[in-house]
């Protein structure tokens, strides 16, 4: 299988007998030939647990299981579309950004306040976003959804990166996350601006970053 990036806002994916694709419900803008569609209420290869975070995060709709042979061409809500290639890594993507991605991946849904504590709690409160990302591990491909185009900033060790919430997609890498804020508690719940809170990130990695903060 593989992606194929049409334009900005188009990828075209290759469809083979026995291998799947999972892609975000309503993503489908056309195909060639025997192509099945089945909403995947088992949340992915994820499981029950899966379907419970995005469903915790608003995700309304299920994810839709890709198979049979041909040729299929995604995008959503004309945002703009990257891929992401991965050899045995794991890219963590913020759930409702994630457009679709190759059955060769592992999937599981991450609470954020497990690697923020509370302040990666209550990052979901403030930023309007959810709670949970999907982390998606293995060799293959997946395309994530953005607002104005994507750039790809390192993390190093020592050298953290700061982005607002809202206008995080992804991350991989030895990564950890926390919010962090130059004013009070009390006063940051309700805000929604990178000038109020930060999403901080350490370690060594990469973060990709959307052009704008609108939400999906």
């Amino acid at each position: 299988m593989g992606f194929r990036e049409v334009n900005h806002k188009m990828i075209e994916a290759t469809v083979v007998p026995g291998t799947r694709l999972y892609s975000q419900r309503g993503a489908m803008l056309a195909y060639r030939g025997e192509v099945s569609f089945t909403p995947d209420i088992g949340g992915g290869q994820g499981g029950v647990m899966s379907m419970i975070g995005r469903r915790v995060a608003n995700e309304a709709t299920p994810l839709m299981t890709v198979e049979g042979s041909g040729t299929v061409l995604f995008g959503h809500g004309g945002h703009h579309v990257q891929v992401v290639e991965l050899s045995g890594d794991t890219l963590y993507v913020e759930s409702d950004r994630l457009l679709c991605f190759e059955g060769s991946l592992r999937q599981q849904t991450v609470f954020l306040g497990s690697q923020g504590g509370v302040r990666g709690m209550v990052r979901g409160q403030v930023s309007g976003q959810g709670l949970f990302t999907t982390a998606l591990t293995g060799h293959g491909a997946v395309a994530v959804m953005a607002h104005g185009g994507v750039v790809e900033v390192e993390i190093a060790p020592g050298r953290p990166v700061h982005v607002d919430p809202q206008a995080y997609v992804a991350h991989h890498g030895d990564v950890r996350n926390k919010l962090t804020t130059a004013i009070g508690w009390r006063e940051m719940v309700g805000r929604g601006s990178g000038e109020a809170f930060q999403l901080e990130l350490s370690g060594s990695g990469a973060v990709l970053v959307q052009a704008s903060e609108e939400k999906l």
